[in-house]
């Protein structure tokens, strides 16, 4: 079952890019979050999006919201990744896609690529929204619009 709108998301435990365990209760249930789903580092798309919510990231920041992306990609790519475009939130490796599966993030393009789906999560930990396009961009501006509404 994916979650949904509605949801309270359950804790769950990833490793971040510097190799760190990342605890989900260390932050999820104590404030705004936005998590990102996205099929790999360094690919046109995922760059985009990424480096969107670089860009925007003072704006999430002043309206209470940290970001975390997540992809299967390992610590190491997620290190580089975020060394070539200087990104200010955590990356966190699902290497053997839990946390896809947690989340219930379909695949794309009949099955052949990782789906990527955008969760806002109340400072309960609470699924505000979903999103779920390929084209990386519009999850930053979604949710833009959905917290400024």
């Amino acid at each position: 079952m994916a979650l949904k709108t509605g949801d309270t998301v359950p804790k769950f435990t990833a490793k971040e890019a510097s190799g760190a365990v990342f605890e989900s209760d260390s932050v999820i249930g104590k404030k705004a979050v936005i998590i990102y789903f996205y099929p790999k580092d360094d690919t046109p798309q995922c760059t985009a999006q990424a480096c969107g919510f670089r860009d925007n990231y003072a704006e999430f920041v002043d309206l209470g919201v940290e970001i975390i992306g997540i992809s299967s990609d390992d610590v190491n790519s997620h290190q580089e990744f975020i060394r070539k475009y200087n990104l200010p939130f955590l990356l966190l490796s699902d290497s053997d896609k839990a946390l896809r599966k947690l989340f219930g993030v379909p695949s794309a393009f009949l099955g052949l690529l990782p789906g990527r789906v955008t969760y806002l999560l109340d400072k309960n930990g609470v699924i505000q929204m979903v999103f779920d396009s390929m084209l990386g961009m519009k999850h930053v501006k979604k949710m833009i619009e959905k917290l400024t509404e």
